[in-house]
């Protein structure tokens, strides 16, 4: 399933949308690009605006408009972007979303088509304090609903599993506290262009899949 343009996932942290852009990623045979991740990899390698982006990530703010957009340029000027992408919670700011638009016109790609992953502010937060992640091979798990076999033991490697400085409670308050405020609004700057569909993303990641799927379907069709 070709997908030939830009493909944005918006929801608040936790709502599940790096596991679903993922899946639609790899099945249209695109890039999958999450600022998050970039950020995270930067931050890990010591470059220098992973030094300036680490102390803002683990307060639980948002990173700066222009160290974004800047990350995000780059990344689409790659050929492997040539037939569209798929971003996983970007753009989270009304100018990014316009630099964005800026970005796509001038390369050649239409409106982009947007998913909102609707869940409740008690799912998120049991997803997100619960989440820990395998310091080997990057296994997720989740402590209440899908624990490891053995407490803080990656089940595929053994691995020790450790949860991310911005998954701790009150930092996770933080995070969406910052999304209500500065995020929130994209969903009505996209409704208006008529490139938005909401989904209920509290069901399970195999049926918020099969939603995903009908939408692109309807779309291309």
């Amino acid at each position: 399933m070709a997908l030939d343009r830009a493909l944005i996932f918006l929801g608040p942290p936790g709502a599940g949308k790096g596991t679903q852009a993922k899946q639609i990623a790899q099945s249209c045979g695109v890039p999958h690009l999450s600022t998050g991740d970039m950020f995270r990899d930067a931050v890990s390698r010591g470059t220098d605006l992973g030094r300036q982006v680490k102390p803002i990530m683990e307060r639980g703010e948002l990173v700066p408009d222009d160290m974004v957009m800047k990350l995000v340029e780059e990344r689409l000027a790659r050929p492997d972007c040539a037939h569209g992408f798929v971003f996983d919670g970007f753009p989270r700011t009304i100018a990014q979303a316009t630099a964005l638009d800026g970005i796509l016109a001038r390369r050649g790609f239409g409106k982009p088509l947007v998913i909102d992953l609707a869940v409740s502010a008690d799912m998120l937060m049991r997803r997100l304090t619960g989440r820990r992640t395998c310091s080997v091979g990057g296994e997720i798990y989740n402590v209440y609903d899908a624990p490891p076999k053995t407490p803080d033991v990656c089940d595929v490697d053994g691995g020790r599993l450790v949860q991310r400085s911005d998954d701790r409670p009150e930092v996770v308050t933080e995070r969406l506290a910052a999304y209500e405020r500065q995020t929130r609004p994209l969903t009505d700057y996209y409704r208006r262009q008529g490139v938005l569909d909401a989904v209920d993303a509290s069901a399970s990641v195999e049926e918020v899949g099969r939603a995903l799927r009908e939408i692109l379907k309807s779309v291309k069709s």
